[in-house]
């Protein structure tokens, strides 16, 4: 008897409530498992980064930004492929989510055929 393969876990961390919902609305309809969470410490407790295949996040957040999120993750030795969104234009927040080793930023408003693409390249085409 074989086991079933579970589906991957896409993890969606934004202050936004209601960007919140939208994301998970749309990545539930790709057949992904989510979890999601208003916040960087809430997700960091929750103890979701050592199982998730994904993790979608803003960089501008109430406490711990979407950046510092990345790097506390990879200061736990995590190599969890993290996307950033954000609505800012500044050029330095730009710059350092250019450098902090995520895999995309989306800037938002964002087609959803760029969060699609950017999943399937993440965690492979279901």
């Amino acid at each position: 008897m074989s086991k079933a393969k579970s589906l991957p876990m896409i993890v969606i961390v934004d202050d936004d409530a209601s960007l919140r919902a939208a994301t998970r609305s749309l990545v539930r309809s790709l057949g992904y498992d989510v979890h999601d969470y208003g916040t960087a410490e809430d997700f960091l407790a929750s103890g979701d980064a050592d199982r998730a295949d994904c993790l979608i996040t803003d960089i501008n957040m109430p406490g711990l930004s979407g950046i510092d999120l990345k790097h506390a993750l990879a200061g736990r030795g995590c190599k969890l492929p993290v996307l950033l969104m954000t609505a800012s234009t500044d050029a330095d927040t730009l710059d350092r989510a250019n450098c902090c080793g995520a895999i995309r930023t989306l800037r938002k408003p964002f087609d959803c055929h760029d969060l699609i693409d950017t999943l399937e390249e993440a965690v492979g085409a279901a």
